[in-house]
C-alpha cells in the first residue's frame, strides 16, 4: 500500500489479536539459530523487519521450515556453526536485527558487512561501535552509519560497560558479542530497559531471568534448541487501545498481549491520562507475562509524562502524541531525544503532522508539548515509518473528517495486516496505491 484513508469512526468494538512481538520476534530467531538442537518458534510476527532476519541467517547456513501461519522451525549450528554469507547481508528498516547482528557477527571468524535500505543507511551505530570495538572487535562505517564491515578477530574479551543511553538494542548487541567473549561481559544500565534478551538467553541456557539480577553473560555457555510462543505486541496493540479510548461507546479486547514491566510504559501512561484499559486472564509464556486488555472508550487529561516511563514506551509516544491530541489540556515530552533517531525523526514528524491536523504542537530538542484539541480532515506524510503512518491513521478514525496517510508501505515491516485488523473493529480504513 502508498497510503491509508482515515476516516471518523464512531464505536469499535470486539476481540482480536494482534501480530506477535517484533523484539521477542527478532531475538528468538537469532538465539535459535545459534543453539544446539531444533527449536520452534508460534505466533513469530511474519513482518518484514523479522524476515530480513530469517533471511540473514538462512544466507549463513542455518536450515529453516517456515515461517507459515507463525509457525518456523529453526535447526540450530551452535554458537561456532554460522558460515560466510557470500554477499552483504541486507537488514531492510530494521534497526533492530543490524544492531543485534553486529553484536553476534564481532565474534565470528569470518568477515561480513550489514546493510540496509535509505532510512537504516541513516541511522546511528557508533554507539554499537564503541563498546563492541572496547571488546576487541573491528568494525568500521562511514560517518558511522551502514553499511557496518565487520572482521573477524582472533578472540573478543569480556567487558563490564555502563549504558551511556537507555538502550535495549545496544545492551542486546553486547550480550551477544559476550557470548564469544573471554571471561565475563557485564552491563550497567541506569534505567532498566526490555529484558528480553536477558529472558531469553537464560531460557536457552535453562535458567532463569529474574529481573533486578546483574545482566551479564560468560564464556563457555552452551544454547539449547526451545520452544517459544512469541506474545502479542504490545507496541501493535498501543494503536488500538488509543483508537478504542478515543472513539465514543468503543468497547475493545486485545488478546494475549505481553505486559513484559519494561515494556508496559505505555499502559500506566494511558491510566495516568485517564484511559479506562482492564488487565484481565494474567499468565506466563516462554518465560514473558502476558495477559488480555480491555479498552474501553474514556475522556483523557493531559499530564505531563513522568520521566521514568520515558524509555520503556519510546516506541509508543507516536500513537500516544494522538492520545495526547485527544485529551483535554496540555501533554508535555521531555527526555525523548531517542525519538530523533527512529526510522524518522519522530519528534518533528510528529509535531508537524499535527498541525496539519489542526492540533497545537510545540517542538523540542528532547521531547514536545502537545494541546488537546480536535482533530480535522488533512494530509500526513509519514516520512516511511510505520509507527507515524498507524498513528496518524488512528487520529483519521478518531477526527471530525478523514486523513490521507502517505507512504505507507513500511507498515509490513512490523504489522502486515493492520488495515485489515483495524476494520474488524469498526475503524474506516482504506488503502490506496
Amino acid at each position: 500500500m502508498s497510503s491509508i484513508i482515515a476516516s471518523e469512526s464512531r464505536r469499535l468494538e470486539g476481540s482480536i489479536q494482534v501480530p506477535g512481538d517484533k523484539s521477542i520476534s527478532h531475538r528468538a530467531v537469532i538465539l535459535g539459530a545459534i543453539s544446539v538442537g531444533e527449536s520452534k518458534i508460534l505466533r513469530l510476527l511474519e513482518g518484514e523487519d523479522v524476515l530480513a532476519t530469517v533471511a540473514a541467517f538462512r544466507t549463513m547456513g542455518v536450515q529453516m521450515s517456515g515461517p507459515r501461519d507463525g509457525s518456523l522451525k529453526i535447526n540450530g549450528v551452535g554458537l561456532n556453526g554460522l558460515t560466510k554469507p557470500a554477499s552483504p547481508l541486507d537488514m531492510g528498516n530494521s534497526g533492530t536485527a543490524m544492531r543485534l547482528l553486529a553484536g553476534l557477527l564481532a565474534g565470528q571468524a569470518f568477515p561480513a558487512t550489514l546493510t540496509g535500505d535509505a532510512s537504516l543507511r541513516q541511522r546511528p551505530m557508533e554507539r554499537i561501535m564503541t563498546p563492541l570495538g572496547q571488546m576487541g572487535a573491528d568494525l568500521t562505517a562511514a560517518d558511522g552509519k551502514p553499511p557496518l564491515a565487520i572482521n573477524p578477530v582472533s578472540r573478543l574479551k569480556g567487558i563490564s560497560y555502563r549504558l551511556p543511553m537507555a538502550s535495549a538494542q545496544v545492551k542486546s548487541s553486547i550480550l551477544l558479542a559476550g557470548l564469544y567473549a573471554k571471561g565475563s561481559t557485564e552491563i550497567q544500565e541506569s534505567t532498566p530497559t526490555r529484558d528480553h534478551t536477558e529472558r531469553m538467553i537464560a531460557g536457552f541456557t535453562g535458567r532463569r531471568w529474574e529481573p533486578g539480577s546483574p545482566i551479564q553473560v560468560k564464556s563457555g555457555l552452551i544454547l539449547r534448541g526451545q520452544r517459544i510462543t512469541v506474545p502479542g505486541d504490545i507496541s501493535s496493540a498501543a494503536f488500538f487501545l488509543v483508537a478504542a479510548v478515543l472513539c465514543p461507546g468503543s468497547d475493545v479486547t486485545l488478546c494475549g498481549i505481553g505486559i513484559n514491566p519494561t515494556r508496559a510504559a505505555v499502559l500506566e501512561i494511558l491510566n495516568l491520562m485517564g484511559a479506562n484499559i482492564e488487565i484481565c486472564e494474567r499468565r506466563q509464556e516462554s518465560g514473558e507475562p502476558l495477559c488480555d486488555l480491555r479498552v474501553r472508550s474514556q475522556g483523557l487529561q493531559g499530564i505531563d509524562v513522568p520521566r521514568g516511563l520515558v524509555a520503556n514506551a519510546i516506541d509508543e509516544f507516536p500513537v500516544l502524541a494522538i492520545a495526547a491530541a485527544g485529551a483535554d489540556g496540555t501533554t508535555r515530552i521531555r527526555e525523548a531525544t531517542e525519538l530523533r533517531f527512529k526510522e524518522s525523526d519522530r519528534i518533528n514528524a510528529v509535531v508537524e503532522g499535527l498541525g496539519n491536523l489542526g492540533i497545537s504542537a510545540v517542538e523540542y530538542e528532547d521531547g514536545m508539548d502537545i494541546i488537546g484539541g480536535r482533530f480535522r480532515s488533512g494530509t500526513i506524510d509519514s516520512r516511511g515509518d510505520h509507527r507515524i503512518a498507524m498513528a496518524f491513521a488512528v487520529a483519521g478514525c478518531c477526527s471530525n473528517g478523514s486523513v490521507v496517510v502517505n507512504d505507507c508501505q513500511n507498515i509490513a515491516t512490523s504489522f502486515p495486516g493492520f488495515v485489515e485488523t483495524g476494520c474488524a473493529l469498526g475503524m474506516h480504513l482504506v488503502e490506496k496505491l
